[in-house]
This record gives structure tokens, sequence and C-alpha cells, in this order.
């Protein structure tokens, strides 16, 4: 259906996507869990998980570029981000959202 030069290109496409937004959204979820977790002052918890997370969005998207397997990289953006929802709503204070 498609030639090997569009498939290609819509698999580059899709390891942009994957790196940028499923990073940031794994980034972000991971650092709202630290900055629940931190056995810090609440400020000081979210500067560090803060820190933390630009190394990590950092870390995926270098990953999500070196990985053989494009499905690799979104079902580990999914499984990841999907771990940590329920653990920020277990831990989120009352009338937190």
């Amino acid at each position: 259906m498609f030639s090997d030069s569009a498939r290609y290109r819509w698999a580059v496409f899709s390891r942009v996507v994957a790196a940028f937004v499923g990073g940031y959204v794994l980034s972000s979820m991971v650092l709202l869990l630290l900055s629940l977790i931190l056995p810090l002052p609440q400020a000081e918890a979210i500067a560090t998980s803060t820190m933390l997370g630009f190394i990590l969005y950092a870390l995926i998207i270098i990953w999500a570029f070196s990985s053989k397997r494009l499905r690799t990289v979104w079902l580990g953006l999914l499984i990841g981000s999907l771990a940590c929802a329920p653990l920020i709503l277990w831990l989120m204070p009352e009338g937190g959202a």
C-alpha cells in the first residue's frame, strides 16, 4: 500500500511524536508522582522532582530514538504512564485535582 519511503517517513514521524509528546506525558506523570512521594517539604519536593523530570525527559527522548523497535517505545511510554496514573490518584490529597 505505502512505498518504502512513505513507510519510513511515517515511522520517523511516529518516533518524533513518541519522543516529544509521549516523553512529555510520561516525564510529567513521574514528576508529579515524585513530588507526592518525596519526604521533603512541598516546595522542595516540587523543585527536586522538576529537576529530575528534565533529566528523565532527555533520557526518554534518547531512548525513543535509539530503540530498534518503535512498538517497544510506544508500549514503554503507555505502560509507564498507566502505571503512574493510579498511584498519583491514590496519593493525591483530597480536593487536589
